[in-house]
């Protein structure tokens, strides 16, 4: 072959490999209860919106999907509904699942339709097969091209930048809308993990129920996570805190505004807080005893939304005698633990457990 030829052929090749680059769609996905994140290979997170769709019953027509969907909760007229479809961090709702995702992966790439890409999802650790597979189809069917599941404890560690490669134990506890992801890692393997349905979601409705109980007060999902997340602590604060908020009296019938401080709804989490640590009691007592020393000197990191519930960190400290600490950036955890699966492909055969 003359040197001219195979310098066209190699010119040949490497186009269609940066044609191919240019092609590469690769995302990662963060398919939670509460959010879904969207990580795109070389962008970073572009897409970060709730995970609700709302859907005309009439037509079927998806009306509006993420942050204009959750404007809606609780405010649509009859022949409009909004839809969670995702429940305890699995899919409840397989139509739904599967029209969200299309959406978000339309968006991550501007809407062209022809894109086919690899996706990396971070799934719960005790999933079942069946669940396993709804993950699975609902993304082959919104137009992937290979699709792996990552454990979401695993990819948070990641995220969170601990050295999980190492033989070392690091202990990582992943706080999220539906599930409670714990688990201890070292040399890129899970010792051990567990997933507790206790997370952000029971929290809004503990504080849902608090309000009904206590003071006939009727409130929707929307004002529970807000609440939640203005006055909700595991811990005594420094200042206390105070908010108006706004529902419907359930004796009289009409509107009603009552002021709630931090210590009533410190009272209304308290039952899902001692959950959530009872499971992390239960973790540190079954790690192996070298791991332990390890998690001793470097401690617990809490990642995922309900890792900003004020004072959590130091009531973990004082309930376990550990130090503890929140990942930078808690809410992306998962995702950019995922995302980075998406250019270390050997990590991801590692970990994927499809």
């Amino acid at each position: 072959m003359s040197s001219n030829a195979f310098q066209t052929r190699y010119s040949r090749i490497h186009n269609m490999r940066s044609l191919f680059s240019l092609f590469s769609s690769d995302l990662a996905i963060d398919l939670g209860t509460a959010n879904t994140l969207v990580y795109a290979h070389g962008k970073g997170i572009i897409v970060n919106e709730p995970s609700i769709i709302a859907v005309n019953k009439v037509t079927n027509e998806v009306e509006a999907v993420g942050k204009e969907a959750k404007e809606m909760l609780g405010r649509t007229p009859g022949n409009i509904v909004a839809i969670k479809p995702m429940k305890d961090g699995v899919i409840a709702d397989f139509r739904h699942t599967e029209k969200m995702l299309n959406y978000f992966i339309q968006k991550a790439h501007n809407r062209k339709m022809m894109v086919h890409p690899r996706i990396v999802i971070g799934v719960p650790s005790e999933i079942t097969q069946v669940e396993k597979r709804a993950v699975m189809d609902s993304a082959y069917r919104a137009k992937a091209s290979e699709v792996h599941l990552v454990e979401q404890a695993m990819v948070a560690a990641i995220g969170a930048g601990l050295p999980i490669t190492e033989a070392g134990g690091n202990m990582v506890v992943d706080i999220g809308g539906g599930t409670t992801d714990i688990a201890v890692i070292s040399l890129a393997g899970i010792v051990y993990s567990r997933s507790v349905r206790m997370a952000g979601n029971q929290m809004d409705e503990a504080v849902i129920t608090y309000l009904k109980r206590k003071y006939n007060l009727l409130i929707g999902e929307r004002t529970g996570e807000q609440i939640k997340m203005q006055l909700g602590s595991a811990y005594p604060l420094d200042k206390p805190l105070s908010m108006e908020v706004k529902g419907r009296n359930l004796i009289e019938g009409v509107p009603k505004t009552i002021t709630i401080d931090d210590s009533e709804i410190r009272e209304a989490l308290s039952e899902c807080i001692s959950t959530i640590i009872n499971a992390i009691r239960v973790a540190l007592e079954r790690t192996p005893p070298e791991l332990s020393a390890d998690i001793s000197d470097r401690g617990i990191v809490l990642t995922g939304g309900g890792a900003l519930i004020k004072n959590l960190d130091k009531r973990i400290r004082e309930e376990t005698g550990l130090p503890v600490s929140i990942a930078d950036d808690p809410l992306a955890s998962v995702v950019l633990g995922t995302g980075k699966m998406l250019s270390d492909f050997k990590l991801l055969r590692k970990i994927s457990i499809d």
